[in-house]
């Protein structure tokens, strides 16, 4: 697949743009190559006068099985600038976040299917987050390298369940995810992109000049109780908890074949990858 196809944009109704992440071969796997076209997109999209909303949806299967773990993905240069040292890629990662945080105009994210570490950073860092009920969302590196690189967790869904995620690493489905605020609303999966379209028609009524003051209203808020504090004091956790030696091991595995490597660190718990259909 060519670089340029690595995403694709539309404007499904009026004042509405849409990017689809589409490397679905590959579980729409969130290459830096990939990473750069989707910023640009955004940031293009919130200089555009003629847009109001971003939806961000994936293509196939599934939204985003998280961040390309190949060794042809860890070679592509990084899409934007972010300081060096250790901690660089959780800081790289959280400074996409605020990117989306930042922007004047809302991003939604459409959520179907798998949506896992990265992929489940890039939804939450959007505005609003409509899930298909049977998405599966979850972090499950946890369970052999690392805590998230964008530990939006607590803030979002409270101490309990983010607990449950850190320790576990286990998926939740759509329902479960609105239930603990992860995503505003689920809908089937028949459903969803006609749902997720309607409430992007309603978002896009209000001017941008007003939308923006209130995006920002809630996110100042946010910011107020700590969250973008937290969630880069959470890069440097990232950061040492890369230099574990079961994280090292991992990375190890990683090297010679990242499909085995998952299965070994799935196969305990007997899902994902892993699970018997």
């Amino acid at each position: 697949m060519s670089d340029d196809a690595l995403i694709l944009v539309d404007e499904p109704a009026a004042h509405v743009r849409r990017i689809t992440l589409n490397r679905p071969g590959k579980r729409n796997a969130l290459s830096n190559a990939l990473r750069a076209q989707l910023f640009s997109a955004l940031e293009a999209h919130d200089r555009d006068v003629d847009v109001c909303v971003t939806i961000v949806r994936g293509a196939g299967p599934c939204f985003s099985a998280g961040y390309d773990l190949s060794p042809e993905g860890a070679r592509q240069k990084l899409p934007y600038h972010t300081a060096g040292g250790p901690g660089q890629w959780a800081r790289h990662v959280v400074d996409g976040a605020f990117r989306i945080w930042d922007m004047a105009k809302p991003v939604i994210a459409q959520v179907h299917g798998w949506c896992l570490a990265g992929g489940s950073e890039l939804a939450a860092a959007c505005d609003l987050v409509y899930v298909a009920e049977d998405a599966q969302i979850g972090y499950p590196p946890v369970r052999s390298m690392s805590p998230p690189d964008n530990q939006f967790h607590a803030f979002m869904c409270g101490m309990r369940p983010a607990m449950e995620m850190m320790l576990t690493g286990e998926a939740m489905d759509g329902l479960e995810a609105v239930r603990v605020g992860f995503a505003n609303r689920a809908f089937p999966a028949a459903d969803l992109e006609r749902e997720v379209l309607a409430i992007a028609e309603r978002v896009a009524k209000i001017p941008t000049d007003v939308q923006q003051m209130n995006k920002r209203s809630v996110h100042r808020a946010m910011e107020v109780m700590g969250v973008r504090a937290a969630v880069r004091a959470g890069t440097e956790l990232q950061a040492l908890a890369l230099t574990t030696e079961s994280s090292r091991a991992m990375f190890a595995k990683f090297r010679d074949s990242v499909k085995d490597a998952l299965n070994v660190r799935d196969g305990a718990f007997g899902d994902y990858r892993t699970k018997d259909d």
